[in-house]
């Protein structure tokens, strides 16, 4: 999979003529991935010398630009590059974004058609204009974004440094007791197995949960994401305990953490500009370096 990533990026970046790094400051650039195309807003810091990728997935507003925006200081903190992707709800509905393409009409889906996909190819493509094919990355999603990063963290999560999801609606939790996109069930023996639900507990993910999402506008209020919990908090905290729970009872790898952002609701800018933040893309509870 990874040689066929490469091949697509290598393509992508020959057809458009990328061959200079991101410029300093704010800009957008078009790219693109697997058939799609894509405007993909970006920040270069003055700070950067040599340091990590952040990727940055929108919420359903699909305000690429102004998560770009919200993320900014953790870019300066982390001295990192951000791209910040427009998945248009025409070339992406709900199926390919919230919940990775995985499983569309009813019908499971090949791999490199996946969403996750076109993800790491993005990172894969900055590594090359950059120059730099170990380049780390980070992702980093919201609402959202949130939900995608999570799911992708279940099924592909690359190469990814950390994974974060900031306050997702619904989540898959690692169960077979709820069929996809809210668990494991009714998916083909090998995306459903014990085996993707033990690499999913491994992942690098991170939950980051604002203490006062507690409202329901745009949360999914169907039978089966309420009973995941009533509110956005609620179903974090419902995953995370399960999976902690699952990884103890057989002594599986455990590499989630779950971090707070106290007295903070459902915005992007509030939870990305929380002092908490930091925290997330770290596998402890010091900052990331």
């Amino acid at each position: 999979m990874k040689i066929i990533a490469f091949t697509l990026c290598f393509i992508a970046v020959a057809q458009h003529g990328i061959a200079e790094p991101l410029p300093e400051g704010k800009s957008k650039i078009t790219l693109t991935v697997r058939g799609k195309t894509l405007d993909v807003f970006t920040y270069r810091p003055a700070s950067y010398r040599d340091g990590p990728l952040l990727v940055v997935m929108h919420g359903v507003s699909r305000n690429a630009e102004g998560y770009r925006d919200h993320a900014m200081p953790i870019a300066d903190q982390l001295h990192a590059l951000i791209i910040a992707p427009h998945f248009t709800k025409e070339q992406f509905p709900t199926e390919t974004y919230q919940r990775g393409g995985i499983v569309v009409d009813g019908k499971a889906q090949p791999r490199e058609q996946w969403t996750f996909q076109c993800v790491h190819d993005l990172a894969a493509l900055m590594r090359q204009r950059e120059g730099r094919a170990d380049m780390p990355y980070y992702l980093l999603g919201h609402s959202a974004g949130g939900q995608i990063l999570h799911r992708l963290a279940a099924f592909m999560p690359g190469e990814a440094k950390r994974i974060v999801a900031a306050n997702p609606g619904s989540l898959t939790f690692p169960t077979r007791e709820q069929n996809y996109p809210y668990g494991f069930g009714d998916l083909p023996p090998e995306l459903g197995g014990d085996d993707q639900i033990k690499a999913y507990l491994a992942a690098p993910l991170t939950l980051y949960l604002g203490t006062a999402d507690v409202l329901t506008k745009d949360l999914d209020v169907s039978p089966e994401a309420m009973k995941q919990g009533k509110t956005r908090f609620e179903r974090g905290h419902a995953c995370f305990d399960m999976a902690q729970a699952l990884a103890r009872k057989h002594g599986w790898p455990f590499n989630w953490r779950l971090v707070e952002a106290p007295g903070q609701g459902h915005s992007a800018g509030a939870m990305f500009g929380y002092p908490q933040a930091m925290k997330t893309f770290s596998s402890s509870d010091k900052p990331a370096p």
